[in-house]
This record gives structure tokens, sequence and C-alpha cells, in this order.
């Protein structure tokens, strides 16, 4: 692995959504998406960087909508969970055939299908340059994949968390619908909370501020833009206790 000279994050956790990794597909997964988005962690990885992964399951099922169908929540959550296990493997392969080290790590125990999280493993493939990839979010129902990821950053002691996005940014609301919406490039732990701004979950963004962890927000959409965030020269959003 190379030395992480110009890299402003050395160590980071890419938050990747579900819908992410299902392309143009109304659900399931697009592996050349995954290929695509492989190639960004390989490159990052090659320059030096630590990289942990936390991915959603929402291109193939979301506890919350489960839940508003009539289902009981916690075994919604818990199916949810299930589906981010399904595609930390197939990110797995896609980091194989890049010839990257990669390693899935689950909250919920499943032996024969990939290992269980434990912290001290985890910190020692970080640091031995595997790519580790946690599935299952916390193992616990009522906890979104957006707070698995701000725990896992802080646990692995990285410089901050990364949530990839099809925007560049945060914005005071859906760029796509409102062309008037504002963009941020510097935003308050408490500016987020208080405008409500759809960044990650308040359990989430309180979680990073009482732990002082820089979140970025960043566009996945362009191919290498994961290690220009690593230096810092992303078009990005920082959120962090001090303001602009």
């Amino acid at each position: 692995m190379a030395a992480a000279d110009g890299l402003k994050y050395k160590r980071l956790l890419l938050k990747l959504s579900g819908e992410a990794l299902m392309g143009k597909g109304a659900y399931g997964i697009d592996m050349s998406v995954c290929d695509r988005l492989a190639a960004d962690i390989a490159e990052a990885v090659e320059a030096g960087a630590q990289i942990a992964v936390v991915v959603g399951g929402g291109n193939i099922f979301r506890g919350l909508s489960g839940a508003a169908k009539g289902m009981d929540r916690a075994t919604a959550d818990y199916m949810g969970m299930l589906a981010t296990v399904m595609n930390a493997l197939a990110f797995q392969n896609a980091l194989a055939h890049k010839k990257t080290p990669a390693r899935v790590l689950s909250a919920i125990p499943m032996p024969t299908v990939c290992e269980s999280y434990v912290r001290p493993k985890a910190l020692s493939y970080i640091e031995k340059g595997h790519v580790v990839i946690f599935a299952a979010g916390t193992g616990n129902p009522f906890f979104t994949t957006d707070t698995a990821a701000t725990l896992r950053a802080i646990e692995m002691n990285c410089d901050a968390v990364a949530k990839a996005t099809q925007v560049d940014g945060v914005y005071s609301a859906d760029p796509k619908k409102d062309p008037k919406a504002t963009r941020y490039d510097r935003l308050t732990y408490a500016e987020v909370l208080a405008k409500d701004l759809k960044v990650m979950d308040g359990a989430a963004i309180a979680l990073a501020r009482d732990n002082a962890l820089p979140v970025i927000v960043f566009s996945i959409e362009e191919p290498g833009n994961l290690l220009q965030a690593l230096r810092g020269k992303a078009r990005q959003t920082v959120i962090t206790g001090e303001g602009t």
C-alpha cells in the first residue's frame, strides 16, 4: 500500500445507499455499478487510504416501508439488515475483481456466509490495508445504516464519515425538484439538526457531533471523486462543530 501523501483524510468510512447499487434498475444489484464504485475504492486504497464501507439495503428491502405496509417494525428492520449482507457480499466480489482485498463483517453472526463483527479484528484488517465492509447495520432494529456508519467510523478511529450521494453536497431542498435550493459548502451539526436537512438521520448526526466526527457529503456519480474527497478537493459539503 502506498504512503498516504496528500490525503486530508487517511482513514475514511464510506456510506453507500443500497439504491446506489441498483443503477437505473427499479431494484436489485447492478454489478456494473458495483464495479465502478469498487474501482474508485481500489484507486483510493492504492493512494494509501484506509477505507471502510457501510452499505444500505434499500435496493432490496427497506424496513420502514415494510413497517408502513403493516409488518412489525423490528421484523422489517431485521429483513433490511439481511439485505445489507447481500449487498456487502456483492461489493466484496466487485473489489476482488479489482484485486483489492476486502472483508465482510456482519453485526448479525452468520459464520457460513461472512465473519462476525469484532472491533479488534476489524481494526487489524484496516491496518493491513484491507477494505472492511460492515454489514447488518448495528445488529439492532430501529437504527438506520446512517447511524451504523457513524458508529463504525467512530469505532474504527476514522478521520471522517463520507456519505456518497447523487448530488454534490447538502442542499436546503432537493435540487432536482427545486431549482432555487441553496447549496452549502460547510455546516455545523447544530445547523443540520435545526434546519432538518436530510443528510443523515438525527441520531447519526448527534452521534457524530458528540464524538467530533466530521461528516462529508459528496457525489459518487463522477468516477474518481472518492479520491478527490479524500484529498479535500471534491465539490462537497463538510459538517463539523465549527461554523463557516
